[in-house]
């Protein structure tokens, strides 16, 4: 993945561990799978319609409040409680050709196809939201543009303190 853009809020509170998680290239969906063990889903929780805002529009070069197609779910590990929070934003310019599938791909995760034997181009930003940090993506994938925003809740760095102890004693 070529990452041409990464904006980081200057916060200490960043642990260590979950940093390399914000700043990864390659498939979020297969590096949770290696880290749970093999276990690994999405539970969809809404899609819909919505205009774009001015910052997505800017970032895409979309029109600003172009209708987008929006999934928002929750990536599950090995745990019980979600890992992940996951927003994906497809403007309609961009949910044609080979991205039609994403409208459609139900409980599957994006980046099963988005990785596939290919590598997009991304461009990184990372910010923190309401419900912790924050990894916004901007994926150029076979000519469509799209972002994909995954947020990585309580849980995930609960786990990822659990094994590093483990790890250090």
């Amino acid at each position: 993945m070529r990452k041409t853009q990464t904006w980081q809020r200057q916060d200490p509170s960043i642990h260590p561990e979950l940093k390399s998680w914000l700043y990864a290239s390659g498939s979020l969906t297969r590096q949770l799978t290696e880290l749970a063990g093999g276990v690994f889903w999405v539970q969809p929780l809404k899609e819909y319609f919505q205009r774009l805002n001015f910052n997505d529009s800017q970032w895409m070069k979309m029109p600003y409040r172009h209708t987008s197609w929006v999934r928002d779910c929750y990536l599950y590990g090995s745990d019980e409680q979600p890992w992940v929070k996951a927003r994906s934003i497809f403007p309609i310019l961009s949910l044609q050709g080979r991205a039609r599938l994403f409208q459609h791909i139900g409980s599957k995760p994006i980046g099963w196809y988005l990785f596939q034997r290919t590598e997009p181009v991304c461009e990184r930003r990372v910010i923190w939201l309401e419900d912790g940090w924050t990894r916004q993506s901007c994926y150029t994938w076979h000519g469509c543009k799209f972002i994909v925003q995954e947020t990585f809740l309580p849980a995930f760095e609960q786990f990822l303190n659990t094994q590093t102890q483990q790890t250090h004693g």
